[in-house]
């Protein structure tokens, strides 16, 4: 048996496991022991190689980045600023048919620019939009497919937990990664947006009868003071990595500073919060960081098989070209998005298809876009869409189905299907700023 089909085995093997129901993490680093130790003959071997593999891993300057991201993200959370983003974007909206509506899409961009955590921001505007849409006309459908569908923005408009997974995957700069999310980002929200808007007048059955005007009216005063946080903060973060003054490392931290700071003056952030966050904090990491030295550990498993060469080789000679394979690996993507995290998808998928890509010459960080953007289009497919999950489980009503939530979100899916085929069409969106 050759090297080759000891991969395309253990690949297989790792499929089965997974969609089994064994963590991803577990089944990557099981199928890679075992496919070195076919390989090289010698278990104390395989042990070695893939022992360093975790050490260059979590050795990494720039793996520094995820617990600091994700201690902004949880410190954001806890100290009331998504509420903060809701009233101010509801209220700069309130004035159109399905402005609430399109209030949550833009809270929810504004909260992606300080987090970057997509299930946090499912999970905070559950509690905080779907109740006040509902109470003002939204069938309970389309409330919850709203905040499921603007939820995703988080992994795609700077900073990203899922750019940053892929940066440290592919060794490409994160900073260059969150400024080519920037146009696409803001693409998404504003079509997400107008498709509010246009859903509300053409498809009242489907939406319900929004009411154009919502909630107290704010004085300027209490608007400036609900905003100035937020854009101190993402000024902080964001425009210290682009103005070249910080590293995202270092912008992770300061960001980090920057929340708890806010958070405490807020009066908002007390010992038990602080405790939930620094628990959460350790959590995200730990899961984050056993995935990724798991995916590293699959990924020189691949290399020592053949397995990416193969089949690099395998597209040179089907002569489909550049477009033929970007389309597989989109339909992939999706097809892997019914049935696993977005995490995973690209923890797998990634390593394997870099050596394909590298004859092409492609632009990374703009393939890296057209993947998380792919990836996001999973995270509301069933029958495992992990945004929709989340608001299953914090909605708590029992008219409200899995069902009727991926029907409202399907809407937003199709929407990012059309941002996806622009990117691909024109990749400037990604690389204007650069």
């Amino acid at each position: 048996m050759t090297s080759f089909d000891i991969g395309l085995i253990s690949l297989a093997a790792m499929i089965v496991l997974v969609i089994s129901g064994l963590y991803v993490p577990i089944a990557l680093m099981a199928c890679s022991f075992a496919g070195v130790w076919a390989i090289k003959g010698s278990p104390l071997l395989a042990s070695k190689l893939l022992g360093l593999a975790a050490t260059n891993t979590i050795a990494s300057y720039y793996f520094g980045v995820v617990p600091l991201f994700v201690l902004m993200g949880f410190l954001v959370a806890e100290s009331g600023i998504g509420r903060d983003a809701y009233d101010f974007a509801n209220a700069a909206f309130r004035r159109l048919k399905g402005g609430l509506g399109v209030g949550t899409v833009g809270a929810n961009a504004i909260f992606a620019a300080i987090t970057g955590i997509s299930i946090a921001s499912a999970a905070i505007f559950t509690k905080i939009a779907i109740p006040e849409m509902v109470r003002h006309g939204y069938t309970k459908r389309f409330a919850a497919g709203i905040v499921a569908g603007s939820s995703v923005l988080g992994m795609l408009i700077p900073p990203s937990l899922l750019l940053i997974l892929y940066g440290v995957l592919t060794e490409q700069s994160i900073g260059d990664l969150f400024l080519a999310g920037v146009l696409p980002g803001l693409v998404m929200a504003f079509l997400f947006g107008a498709g509010v808007i246009a859903m509300t007048v053409y498809v009242p059955w489907f939406t319900g009868d929004p009411q154009s005007s919502a909630g107290e009216v704010l004085s300027p005063g209490t608007l400036l003071l609900k905003v100035f946080p937020i854009a101190l903060l993402i000024l902080l973060v964001l425009g210290g990595i682009y103005g070249g003054i910080f590293t995202p490392v270092e912008a992770g931290a300061i960001g980090a500073i920057g929340a708890l700071v806010l958070g405490l003056l807020k009066g908002s952030l007390g010992w038990r919060a602080l405790w939930n966050v620094l628990v959460e904090t350790g959590l995200v990491t730990a899961s984050v960081c056993f995935l990724i030295i798991a995916a590293q550990m699959y990924s020189r498993m691949l290399a020592f098989s053949g397995v990416p060469a193969g089949f690099g080789g395998l597209v040179a000679s089907a002569d489909i070209g550049l477009w033929g394979v970007l389309l597989l690996y989109v339909l992939v993507i999706i097809a892997l998005g019914m049935i696993l995290d977005s995490s995973s998808i690209m923890l797998i998928l990634v390593p394997l298809m870099l050596p394909v890509i590298g004859p092409f010459n492609i632009d990374l960080v703009w393939f890296g876009i057209v993947t998380v953007i792919a990836v996001e289009i999973g995270l509301l497919t069933p029958p495992f869409g992990i945004s929709v999950y989340v608001i299953k489980s914090v909605i708590d009503d029992p008219e409200v189905g899995l069902g009727d939530i991926f029907a409202g979100a399907a809407p937003f899916a199709l929407m990012m299907l059309v941002v996806l085929g622009l990117v691909l069409a024109f990749p400037q969106l990604t690389t204007a700023l650069l």
